[in-house]
C-alpha cells in the first residue's frame, strides 16, 4: 500500500469520525447546566445499590465491564514491559554500587513507609464509601514500597519486593476481576451484574460486588506498578550493556580490544 493510499484511507476515516463526533456532541446537555440526565441516573443507581461513593459505583458496578478493559490495559502494559526490558543474552547483571544514605532521609522514609502503606490499604478498603478506590489506593501502596529506595538504597528495595510473588499476585488479581463477573451469570443475571447482598448503606460491608471488585483492582494495580517500575530500575541500576556498546564519558569512540592499534 502506497503512502498516498494510506493517507486517503486516514482522511476518509477521520472525516467519518469527525461527523459522528460532532453529531453526538449536539445531543449533550448544555455546558454548566444544573441538570444532567446521566449524572442524576448514576447517583440514583448508586444510592439504590447502597454504594456511597458514586464514582466507585460507576466504575465497579454500572460500567464494570468497561473497567475490566481498563484493568486489562494495565496488565498488558506490565506484561509488555517485562518482555521488552528483560535481561538480554549479551547483557550482564552487576551488583549496584552502595549509595550514600543520610540519617535524616532514612529516618523520614522509615517513618513514612508504614503510614503510606496504611493509607493505601485504607483508600482501597473504603473505596465504596469515600473518595479513592482500587486504582488510587494501589498506586499509593506501590509508592509506599518505593520509599525504601528513595530513603535508603536500591538493595533495600530489592530485598523487600519479591518480584516473582508480585508478578503472580498481579496475574491472580487481574483474573479475580474476571472471575467475579461470573457471579452474575451463576445468579441468572448479566456478566458482572451486582447480584451480591448490598448490605447497609454507608457501612464497610455495603455495595454488594463493588468492594470485592475494587479490592481486586487495588491488588492488581499495586503489584503491577511495583513490577513495572522494577523493570526500569533494573535497567538503570543493575543491567550493563555489552562492552562494545559502551562509550567513554567524553563521548569518544571506545577502543576495540580485538584490533589493538599498531605500534609506531
Amino acid at each position: 500500500m502506497t503512502r498516498r493510499v494510506r493517507t486517503a484511507f486516514f482522511l476518509a476515516a477521520a472525516a467519518v469520525f469527525a461527523v459522528a463526533f460532532v453529531w453526538a456532541s449536539t445531543g449533550l446537555p448544555a455546558f454548566g447546566t444544573a441538570h444532567h440526565p446521566y449524572g442524576s441516573r448514576a447517583v440514583d443507581a448508586s444510592v439504590r445499590r447502597h454504594t456511597a461513593n458514586v464514582v466507585s459505583s460507576i466504575n465497579f458496578d454500572q460500567r464494570a465491564l468497561d473497567t475490566l478493559g481498563e484493568e486489562s490495559i494495565l496488565f498488558g502494559a506490565v506484561l509488555g514491559a517485562v518482555v521488552l526490558l528483560r535481561q538480554a543474552r549479551d547483557e550482564d547483571r552487576e551488583d549496584p554500587v552502595p549509595g550514600r544514605v543520610l540519617p535524616t532521609t532514612l529516618l523520614l522514609g522509615a517513618g513514612l513507609l508504614p503510614v503510606t502503606l496504611l493509607v493505601g490499604v485504607y483508600v482501597v478498603g473504603h473505596g465504596q464509601l469515600s473518595p479513592g478506590g482500587g486504582f488510587q489506593g494501589g498506586v499509593v501502596l506501590a509508592t509506599g514500597l518505593h520509599l525504601a529506595y528513595l530513603a535508603a538504597d536500591y538493595r533495600v528495595l530489592r530485598r523487600v519486593r519479591p518480584l516473582a510473588a508480585l508478578g503472580a499476585v498481579d496475574a491472580a488479581a487481574a483474573g479475580a476481576f474476571t472471575a467475579l463477573g461470573l457471579a452474575g451469570l451463576v445468579a441468572g443475571a448479566a456478566y458482572l451484574q451486582n447480584v451480591l447482598p448490598l448490605g447497609t448503606f454507608n457501612q464497610l460491608a455495603s455495595g454488594g460486588l463493588v468492594p470485592l471488585v475494587n479490592a481486586a483492582v487495588g491488588v492488581e494495580v499495586a503489584s503491577g506498578v511495583v513490577v513495572l517500575l522494577a523493570q526500569f530500575l533494573d535497567q538503570a541500576v543493575e543491567i550493563e550493556s555489552p562492552q562494545e556498546d559502551r562509550l567513554p564519558p567524553d563521548g569518544s569512540q571506545a577502543p576495540d580490544d580485538r584490533h589493538p592499534p599498531e605500534a609506531p
